[in-house]
């Protein structure tokens, strides 16, 4: 949702469409730099979704690498406890950032460098509102692409308590981590790492290439290559009922969400909302 009148207003325009959770960039998605923010509207907004019971996460601009080193790492570090800020201010849940990607001949030094990181922010930040960690779809090489990387290198960090996940359907697809008729063994492979523990929202995107394409690129819902059958049986995991379910895939004819709102219901088993 789009924050140009304020984070509230946001809120109430995702309702409006039929949503009862939203996602927004907490300041220009393209910047590092640091953004003093109106407390007063942000405050309003998370009274208004308490009272309405609406659920939130940031995300944090593109520019964010954990992996990196030096200078970028510093800002990087800088930009995201802005977004914490400004995340706990609005009463969301968190701040969704990539996993990383690291350029390097040692594979191995990115993850150092992305625990260096993740703890360099916990070891200031003393708010409610978590690191979110997303899966990628390989785009920028395998780092990131399992569920078994992200629970390591949230076990070996200094406070797992301040960091979640944050799962990318899309990217989970294009990654070829799950591939067709494959989501059930992909979800018991999640389950026995305690991986579904800690997820706590959810990218609902479709894919528009493949299984092991490594392409980022997402469809309307059932109208890419995951398409109605997919989301059947990932909606039908018990984790896709808990966390809220946040679309980032183009918008339809009437420039909304809103038809894909209906279908990611009726894919869910309901004929209306609530």
């Amino acid at each position: 949702m789009s924050t140009r009148n304020g984070y509230q207003k946001a809120a109430e325009y995702a309702v409006s469409i039929g949503g009862n959770a939203f996602q927004y960039f907490p300041k220009n998605p393209r910047t590092l730099s640091p953004k003093t923010f109106d407390r007063n509207d942000s405050q309003k907004c998370a009274s208004w979704c308490d009272d309405h019971d609406i659920l939130s996460i940031a995300h944090g601009p593109y520019p964010v690498n954990p992996a990196a080193e030096g200078e970028a790492a510093l800002k990087s570090a800088l930009c995201t406890l802005n977004d914490l800020e400004i995340a706990e201010a609005c009463g969301s849940i968190g701040v969704v950032v990539h996993f990383g990607s690291y350029k390097g001949q040692e594979p191995l030094k990115g993850y150092q460098n992305i625990i260096k990181w993740i703890n360099s922010v916990t070891s200031i930040w003393r708010g409610k509102a978590k690191i979110l960690l997303e899966n990628q779809a390989g785009d920028h090489g395998p780092m990131g692409t399992t569920p078994e990387e992200l629970m390591q290198i949230r076990a070996l960090c200094d406070s797992p308590e301040q960091i979640g996940f944050c799962l990318d359907t899309c990217h989970l697809y294009a990654s070829g981590e799950w591939r067709q008729g494959e989501w059930q063994a992909f979800a018991d492979r999640a389950a026995k790492l305690g991986f579904w523990d800690n997820v706590s929202a959810i990218h609902l995107n479709d894919s528009r290439y493949p299984a092991g394409s490594c392409k980022d690129r997402h469809a309307p819902i059932a109208k890419g290559w995951i398409g109605e059958t997919g989301f059947r049986e990932l909606l039908a995991t018990p984790v896709f009922k808990q966390v809220p379910l946040l679309l980032e895939t183009p918008a339809s004819e009437d420039g909304t969400h809103r038809d894909q709102l209906i279908a990611v219901h009726q894919l869910s088993g309901g004929n209306s909302y609530d």
